[in-house]
């Protein structure tokens, strides 16, 4: 397929060499990090008009590219299909042939249901998908037409797909119907509220660490001034925090495919577009860390007695990061937090550890 019919090239901006824009291709290539941005907000009872990103790739070209050894593309511009199942469609074969030349695709704008586009065009390279998603709304509403309301129900429910953990992080009780969050807990999912993810990534990292796909619903992220997502909140995650966990997915073990929706690209604050672009800085940096890290791991093996039975914790060596379980295989253990490991110590397992 030729995505020159239905993508526009970014234009260029002057950059210098130590800066990231100096060092951006426009053609996907092995191994990089393709970014794609997205204009179609019709999933979210918006318009398909194309929207112009120019002020949020200034922002991103002039930060700086440090040691990055990890290409950066730019594709550019999705064209919006004629309905929105065409632009999912179209989306689908772009992260096709990310996904055949082993890059991670990293898709901006657009409205929250192209998480269903993210999720289907990846399962065909992996199955039994690990999942996370940073959003203020759990909805699992039924219907025909993507949108987000039924994009979750889709994926969740469908025969077609394998999913092996999702993890909900970031949703506000008081916006949410009871009965969307009350089926996710039935079915064992993990679900982590705004609380308790604010000042510290700690205890959310494990449900990233393995992660294969995130998206991110900028309505989770706090608005300041003039709105930062279509749905602005007052509540959220603020500036520093949103750019804590978007280093904390760049350095997923497993990441293939990114997703950050629902930006209000036609704000007319250059503070927006400048948080936007550090989320995706702060993305790339984890990306390249997690590359530069060891293939192999140490572990340090330590047993805890909780009611007369013994439970095995494993801390690797090199990262300090902590796995709940006693196979020698440490994907077979699960991802958990120090915390955890403390909380044992005093006679308290955490339920999620037995799911």
């Amino acid at each position: 397929m030729n995505f020159e019919d239905f993508i526009i090239s970014p234009r260029r901006f002057r950059a210098e060499s130590w800066q990231i824009g100096n060092q951006i291709t426009k053609d996907i290539k092995e191994n990089s990090i393709v970014l794609l941005f997205v204009s179609d907000y019709r999933g979210a009872d918006g318009t398909a008009e194309m929207q112009d990103f120019t002020e949020v790739r200034r922002e991103f070209y002039k930060l700086s590219q440090l040691d990055f050894e990890i290409p950066v593309v730019d594709l550019g511009d999705l064209v919006s299909g004629k309905s929105v199942q065409d632009s999912h469609y179209v989306l689908q074969e772009v992260l096709s042939a990310c996904h055949h030349k082993g890059a991670i695709p990293v898709i901006i704008g657009g409205s929250n249901d192209f998480s269903y586009s993210l999720f289907s065009a990846l399962h065909l390279f992996v199955k039994n998908i690990n999942y996370t998603q940073i959003s203020n709304i759990i909805s699992l509403k039924q219907g025909e037409a993507i949108n987000e309301r039924t994009f979750l129900s889709k994926i969740l429910g469908s025969k077609d797909f394998s999913i092996r953990n999702y993890h909900h992080l970031g949703y506000q009780k008081h916006l949410n119907e009871t009965d969307s969050v009350r089926m996710i807990k039935e079915v064992e999912f993990d679900i982590v509220r705004l609380a308790e993810m604010m000042n510290s990534t700690e205890k959310t990292e494990p449900f990233f660490r393995k992660a294969d796909l995130v998206t991110v619903n900028c309505d989770a992220i706090e608005s300041f001034g003039e709105p930062f997502s279509q749905n602005p909140q007052v509540n959220g995650l603020n500036r520093r925090e949103i750019c804590a966990y978007m280093k904390e997915i760049g350095l997923s073990e497993n990441l293939k495919s990114v997703g950050i929706f629902n930006y209000n690209i036609s704000s007319g604050n250059r503070l927006n577009h400048q948080l936007l672009a550090q989320m995706i800085w702060y993305l790339i940096e984890g990306i390249n860390i997690q590359r530069s890290h060891p293939k192999e791991r140490q572990y340090e093996i330590f047993y805890v007695l909780v009611d007369d039975r013994e439970y095995a914790f494993r801390r690797d060596t090199f990262s300090n990061l902590w796995y709940f379980g006693d196979d020698e295989n440490i994907n077979n253990c699960i991802p958990c937090s120090k915390r955890d490991f403390e909380e044992a110590k005093k006679g308290w397992l955490n339920a999620r550890l037995f799911r």
